[in-house]
């Protein structure tokens, strides 16, 4: 009985805690239920307990789950159809909706009874999740009475009506609704909640950013709106007719510097729509903001950059798409998914804790399960030993019986077979031989490398196929094939036996190796017996590649590598699920809006589209990849009636497809598993965090320890760990122990430490100067003299200059012979340079000599080339063209002289040479999807320029296009058979092509050309195969999504660890050194109060808070003036914005008056907002006169003149004025607190930015100098990618089309019509016939490289170094950080005036009132005893030096503050812990004052008077003082 009673209690135990589990995933944060549902069901009610046992039966939640996914795939297989027809299976589908519906509102119905609807905390509706399926389940209702009711309504008008379609306009956007279903998922999957909960809280730090976002947005749009408005509506148009000029028009200008019209008989005129539609422009605010957007997102900015080129001239657009580009998408846009992954990995931090606590509780509480399980055995094992009359069992032979059975048939069998007994044995030992040679065999260093050679045959094999190979090479590929297939089997089989199949089972390598195998016997079999279609031979085929990785087996460091990669892609799988639930809902809400609406334009295809699910998929993909996204928004757009009032709203679609996709793709790429909260793993911050977010203090080189680390250890290792466990380890720990010595490169902060100066080495120079000689001697002091490097630098300059002054066309111009004999000059001033430091250093041969340091080597090669370019005037044309190039090397001389480049320069290096291994596997993964791409796609994308011939036989002759399908306009062309750009025919081509589609550009068109991809050398079938595009997906997501940002992430980690290896010894971590820095480099500010009683009014008035309100609304209506321009405005409105403006400018002088006279002119200008805002007051002066002067001289014009042409050249000379109009908008930064932290902190993180920003700059001239040498011959032609706005032909243009390329926008066609047989310049000196010699096959080498050097590595570096000093964002705000110290300078300021840096010792406690923790104490203190307890205890341990007269110093205080918010030698003996603190603060700033330093701590002589001996006196002084103080401040703020 006892035991029944226990078995009981813990049944009923259990059932218990999963009724509270279930409970939990409710959502409800009450354990108990609500006492009634609906007013009248109890919880005893027998309705109210079927339901609550139906909603909690696990089956019932299996069947809601896959109902939605039903319904899922129901409204993926339903077709949308223009003008809202159907078919038979959209009708059935309606039908099957209902039943849906049914299933969703019974559900809906009965967990409203189990848990009552809205009352009680743990009700139905409180949860959110239950709220949304709420909404979703009513819409859906609503939608289908609705539909009813119109149906009804309609019957009589019409019989035709097909049930199910919808009735009206209602219906349909209710209908929309029905999209919202697979969120449903989410309530379903815990581990999906917690990661959107976690999405939902990391959204609140983001508020000041999305401001600073907006912000950007509306000053660019409103600069943008000043200085571009309806310049885009002028072409070129034939005279006296409509038609336009060129096929595809582009804006053109009437005078000034934008393009002309050339052609004859065609003028510029305006009345155009514009480009793209008239959706790209700046005419009013909304299509202005819409055009800064798409340019932030970096898609589609050059196009405008290029019309407004060819609108207004070269002069203006450039600065503000350059700097939009750099400010918005480098800086902003990178900072909002910086801290939306930071803030991420803090929610994450915390569900790990949750899940710590719930793991712990568990195995309590299976212990005690296992405590009572056993204590259930061991009694039942007692009564099992009594038999039924209670007497003791005879157990004792039942065991052993069943071997005493066995050992006697045994000795039967001996005896009747000792032969066969003695054979079994002689084969069993032999057997035990064989297997124990072979596995000696199988591990042996030969076998190992037989098996590599083996793999290496295999690669060659795999590389060794492409197009139109000779039949030789196919049979000899099938026979290798089949030899290498039975010599792995054999390896494979080798290996069982000898391991045993336990064993061999065991390892990865070894079942993958099984896989492979199999896969190609079956492949083998496939093929001869003919079963399978060639595209699954194909297919089958890919799995022979994986051998390829079979290398990695071998090579550990690379195996565990590969391990550990795919440990991490295991565990991201929580949030790809939420990617992909996201791009379905956006798929089928983009087949709700754009199914069937993209065919407006019948003349073209389009192919990124909603009329099917897959189709719809694919072109949420590509939004989300950030490709052409601009493209899909404009058909988008023009589907609904184009850039007019509801076409526009569309555009809404698309930026939240971008803006949110990209999001959570960030995340997903960053983070390691979020499972449910029990047992969370520890999750590593986002890669993207690495990418664009923590690092970079550069000072010397460490990483390999990390990789070391990372690649060593066993193979279920993540790496993501690894990394994290880094960043928290360096971001946390006091002493970074951890890093090693391995490379001793130095340097503070980028600051350049100061060279030693070499003395002569030992040894004589040129076998003939002792150390000793006079001369030597004299070289040594001259190349060590600053006046020297600094000379030689400058000549550095302007050599480099002079590279890019030369003109790449016309080479034997006057300029180019000028700068010739400029080169002459410069190189006899380097050879002498290198002769003096050769007879110093002496030449190679002694240890310390010239040619034995890198740095000299390359100054060495710079130097002989352009010295035997000199020698080579007629020979060897070529060998002279690339000597010359190879001048391009010069500016590199000047890192060697400026210290602080060439530690950067010696950083990238090491940061490159320590990620090869994840260099290596990205390059298997590429050779790998190159290999399969050639199996699948080789010669298949040939086709006809007429596309209804499919054959090259076919493809002859000449056919008829009809220009944009009109009849009365034909154009005859010929048919040409022509490959794509970029193809699949063999490994390298294919390898080239999967590189341009990782990095996202041209990828859907490559995508498009393979689904349509019939057959070799035939024309392409539209939508062949849309299975194909699985290939694509793939390859992005392992490649591009996380490869690459493993990549970059190992580099900036590689920069974090150099950043912190200066101060590995050193006990304070990097927040504390940047808060004592701070602290010891303050100064006071000085306030003026003004001593004149009337000055002081005006004092009291500009420094009032209704006075701040005012000029913070009269800035908002200003901006709200400036934005409601608009293109083709009235007279009349122009003539209020006129008068509106006069009135702001006004009122503007009237506010910079009276701070004048309440400052006066001296204190005015201390305050930099101060000047901001008497520059615009003046500019915005100057800006109306100008107007008025230039609209009083257009009044006198003829009226012929009338025209634009008046109105233009007017705008182009005041542009520069109206812009201070805009600048007023700036001032709103001064406002906002969180804004102005921001922005101070940008500008702290520009100081570490110089010899980043000088590398990257270096390296921009020497690829714009290579090249405007290699391909600045080449003719600028319109309609190709080298034409008037993106060529190479001046030194600003080529740097501006390799921002362009850096930037990723179509860089790839760039490279292609880079390469040779272009077309050349008319004016370069090319011979008779050679004017297609253009061009060079070095373009793909130059852009490959410029493309991997700039995008993966130097800008992220640049972003990096900015974004080290945001950390604060996603740090604890409790935390002290150098962001929060500037308040104590500003209220110090209140009791320190006159700026002296000394107050009385008794006001410190008021100042720390004012002061918001965690600096100070904060302004409300309830009670005297919280005062005692605040104000006391700090104060007294922050033991600071009070000078004789009582007072106390500006840097003493804030040091001894921050000294005590960030605990730093605050917890022993006090005088020790001084002398250690002012140790440690003598190491990092050497060049400290002493004075300073005994000001804030001053050195232990026993007698000196501190706050601690003077505030322990005045205690009682403070409390009742400051007490009634505080108590009154407290009562005032509550009233």
């Amino acid at each position: 009985v006892r035991q029944h009673t226990k078995k009981q209690v813990r049944q009923h135990a259990k059932k218990q805690e999963r009724q509270h589990a279930k409970k939990q995933v409710q959502g409800s944060n009450q354990v108990q239920r609500a006492p009634r549902a609906l007013f009248c069901l109890k919880l005893n009610n027998p309705i109210r307990r079927a339901a609550l046992s139906i909603v909690e039966w696990k089956p019932f939640d299996i069947f809601i789950l896959l109902a939605i996914f039903a319904n899922c795939v129901a409204l993926g297989v339903s077709k949308p159809f223009p003008e809202d027809d159907s078919n038979s299976t959209n009708h059935d589908l309606e039908q099957v909706e209902y039943v849906f519906l049914i299933i969703f509102t019974i559900e809906t119905f009965l967990k409203i009874l189990a848990y009552g609807l809205v009352m009680h905390p743990s009700s139905y509706i409180r949860n959110g999740w239950n709220l949304l399926d709420f909404v979703i389940v009513i819409v859906g209702l609503f939608s289908v009475v609705l539909e009813t009711m119109t149906h009804k309504s309609d019957v009589v008008a019409t019989t035709h009506h097909v049930p199910g379609k919808p009735g009206g306009l209602d219906v349909k956007a209710l209908r929309a609704f029905r999209v919202l279903r697979p969120l449903r998922l989410v309530s379903g999957v815990p581990s999906l909640q917690i990661v959107l909960n976690s999405i939902m809280k990391a959204m609140v730090p983001l508020l000041h950013i999305a401001l600073l976002v907006l912000f950007v947005i509306i000053i660019y749009a409103i600069i943008g709106l000043e200085l571009f408005i309806g310049r885009m509506h002028r072409t070129c148009y034939y005279k006296g007719a409509d038609n336009y000029a060129e096929d595809d028009p582009v804006p053109c200008a009437f005078a000034g510097h934008g393009r002309q019209c050339n052609i004859n008989g065609t003028e510029c005129r305006g009345r155009w729509d514009g480009p793209n539609g008239g959706i790209t422009n700046f005419d009013n605010f909304f299509f202005a903001m819409l055009t800064v957007f798409q340019c932030i997102t970096m898609e589609g900015w050059t196009d405008v950059l290029y019309w407004m080129n060819d609108a207004i001239g070269f002069e203006l657009p450039w600065v503000y798409f350059v700097s939009l580009v750099i400010f918005g998408s480098f800086f902003v846009l990178n900072l909002v998914l910086g801290v939306l992954s930071g803030s991420f990995s803090k929610e994450r931090e915390k569900a790990k804790a949750r899940g710590d606590f719930q793991k712990l509780r568990e195995k309590q509480q299976m212990e005690e399960d296992l405590c009572g399980y056993m204590d259930w055995i061991t009694q039942a094992e007692d009564m099992d030993e009594l038999d039924e009359d209670g007497n003791p069992r005879k157990t004792e032979t039942l065991l052993p019986a069943s071997e005493t059975a066995s050992e006697n048939t045994e000795n039967i069998e001996e005896e009747h077979t000792n032969c066969c007994q003695a054979c079994c044995r002689t084969l069993r030992r032999w057997n035990r031989v064989c297997r124990r040679n072979c596995r000696t065999a199988v591990k042996s260093v030969t076998f190992y490398w037989l098996v590599l050679l083996l793999v290496f045959l295999n690669t060659s094999l795999s590389a060794s196929e492409h197009y139109n190979q000779p039949d030789w090479l196919t049979e000899v590929q099938d026979i290798a094939n089949k030899v290498l297939l039975s010599l792995f089997t054999v390896e494979m089989l080798l290996k069982m036996y000898s391991l045993g199949l336990a064993h061999y089972f065991v390892a990865f390598f070894n079942r993958f190796d099984c896989f492979v195998v199999c896969g190609g016997i079956m492949e083998t079999i496939l093929v001869e017996l003919g079963i399978m279609p060639p595209l699954g031979i194909s297919v089958l085929r890919c799995v022979r590649l994986l051998r390829i990785f079979k290398v990695t087996r071998h090579w550990t460091a690379l195996s565990n590598l590969v391990a550990s990669l795919l440990n991490s892609m295991k565990s991201i799988a929580s949030l790809l699920l939420l990617l992909f639930l996201f791009l379905i809902i956006f798929a089928l809400l983009g087949m709700q809006l754009f199914g069937g609406k993209f065919n407006f334009d019948e003349t073209q295809t389009k192919r990124s589209t909603f009329d099917a699910f897959p189709q719809a998929l694919l072109t949420c993909f590509q939004i989300l990849t950030g490709e052409d996204w601009n493209m899909v928004m404009y058909d988008g757009i023009m589907a609904y009636g184009g850039p007019v009032f509801p076409g526009m709203i569309v555009c809404v679609y698309f930026v939240i497809l971008f803006i949110c996709g990209n999001c959570i793709l960030r995340l997903s790429e960053a983070f390691t598993d979020i499972t449910n909260s029990v047992g969370v793993p520890l999750h590593a911050r986002t890669f993207l965090l690495f990418y664009r977010y923590f690092t970079l203090k550069i000072a010397c080189v460490e990483i390999k320890q990390l990789i070391h680390n990372s690649i060593t250890k066993a193979s279920n290792f993540n790496v993501f760990e690894a990394i994290n466990q880094k960043m928290l380890s360096l971001s946390s720990s006091p002493s970074l122990s951890f890093l090693s010595d391995e490379i001793p490169l130095k340097m503070t902060d980028l600051v350049p430490p100061k060279e030693k100066v070499l003395p002569i080495p030992e040894g004589s120079a040129f076998f003939c100067l002792s150390n000793t000689n006079p001369i030597r001697v004299a070289c040594h002091t001259l190349i060590h003299h600053h006046i020297f490097c600094n000379l030689i630098l400058v000549f550095i300059i302007l050599s480099s200059c002079s590279l890019a002054a030369e003109d790449p066309i016309r080479a034997h111009s006057f300029r180019n012979n000028i700068l010739g004999y400029a080169d002459y000059a410069f190189t006899s001033i380097f050879t002498v340079e290198i002769l003096f430091k050769m007879t110093v250093h002496g030449a190679f041969l002694h240890q310390g000599s010239f040619c034995r340091n890198w740095f000299n080597l390359l100054d060495l090669l710079v130097v002989s080339v352009s010295l035997v370019s000199f020698f080579l005037h007629s020979s060897a044309i070529s060998v002279v063209k690339i000597l010359r190039v190879l001048r391009v090397l010069r500016p590199l001389r000047a890192i060697n002289r400026a210290k602080g480049l060439k530690h950067v320069v010696q950083c990238v290096f090491v940061a490159i040479r320590t990620i090869g291994n994840i260099m290596i596997v990205t390059t298997l993964l590429q050779f790998m999807f190159a290999c399969i791409g050639v199996q699948l796609f080789k010669g298949k994308f040939y086709r006809c320029t007429d596309e209804a011939k499919h054959t090259p036989e076919q493809c002859k002759g000449t056919f008829v296009v009809y220009k944009d399908g009109d009849v009365s306009h034909p154009m005859v062309r010929e048919r040409i058979w022509q490959n794509s750009d970029f193809n699949f025919d063999n490994v390298l081509s294919g390898m080239m092509a999967l590189f341009t589609v990782s990095t996202f550009e041209g990828w859907p068109a490559l995508l498009y050309k393979a689904i349509d991809a019939n057959g070799e050398n035939s024309g392409p079938i539209y939508n062949y195969r849309v299975e194909i595009s699985i290939f694509f997906i793939v390859y992005i997501i392992i490649i591009a999504f996380f490869m690459m940002n493993i990549f970059v992430g190992f580099v900036i980690i590689t920069f974090r660890e150099q950043g912190e290896q200066e101060y590995k010894n050193c006990e304070l971590d990097k927040n504390q050194r940047q808060c004592v820095e701070y602290a010891l480099k303050a100064q006071p500010l000085k306030l003026y109060i003004p001593k004149n009683p009337v000055q002081f009014k005006f004092w009291s008035i500009i420094n009032s808070t209704g006075f701040e309100y005012v000029m913070f609304v009269l800035i908002l209506l200003n901006t709200v003036t400036l934005a409601i321009q608009h293109y083709e405005q009235s007279k009349t409105f122009s003539y209020i914005m006129d008068i509106l403006n006069m009135v702001f400018t006004g009122l503007f002088t009237v506010e910079m008056l009276l701070k004048l006279l309440a400052l006066r002119l001296r204190h005015y200008f201390v305050d930099a907002w101060n000047s901001f805002d008497a520059l615009i007051v003046v500019g915005s002066v100057v800006d109306i006169v100008v107007t008025e002067f230039s609209v009083s001289t257009q009044t006198q014009q003829v009226e012929v003149l009338r025209c634009d042409c008046g109105e233009d050249s007017s705008r182009v000379s005041i542009t520069f004025f109206r812009l201070f109009r805009v600048m007023r908008l700036v001032k709103l930064l001064s406002k906002g607190e969180g804004i102005r932290t921001l922005l101070w902190t940008f500008i702290k993180s520009l100081q570490a930015l110089p010899y980043v920003a000088l590398l990257i700059a270096m390296i921009f001239f020497i690829y714009a100098v290579i090249g405007m040498q290699t391909f600045g011959k080449i003719a600028m032609q319109d309609y190709t990618q080298i034409n008037r706005n993106n060529n190479f032909q001046t030194f600003p243009q080529a740097v501006l089309l390799l921002f362009r390329c850096a930037t990723g926008e179509a860089w790839q066609e760039i490279m292609l019509a880079s390469l040779p047989g272009k077309r050349c310049d008319p004016e370069s000196d090319y011979e008779p016939g050679e004017e297609f010699s253009c061009g060079s096959n070095f373009a793909i080498v130059y852009f490959i490289s410029f493309f991997m050097l700039c995008a993966f590595l130097i800008i992220n570096l640049f972003v990096a170094v900015i974004m080290d000093n945001f950390d604060y964002l996603t740090r604890d705000w409790s935390i002290l950080g150098p962001h929060h110290l500037d308040e104590f300078k500003r209220i110090w300021s209140e009791y320190d005036p006159e700026a002296k840096g000394r107050i009385k010792h008794l006001d410190v406690v008021a100042l720390l009132r004012r002061i918001q923790p965690p600096l100070g104490f904060g302004k409300l203190c309830p009670h005297r005893v919280a005062c005692k307890v605040r104000y006391t205890a700090p104060v007294v341990a922050m033991n600071m030096p009070l000078n004789s007269d009582g007072m106390v110093t500006f840097n003493a205080t804030l040091f001894a503050l921050v000294r005590t918010a960030l605990k730093i030698k605050t917890e022993g003996n006090p005088d020790q812990e001084n002398e250690e603190l002012r140790v440690i603060i003598k190491k990092i700033w050497k060049r400290m004052k002493p004075k300073l330093l005994d000001e804030v701590i001053p050195p232990h002589e026993g007698t000196e008077t501190t706050t601690n001996t003077s505030y322990t006196r005045n205690t009682s002084y403070y409390t009742t003082n400051t007490t009634n103080t505080t108590i009154s401040t407290a009562r005032t703020a509550a009233d």
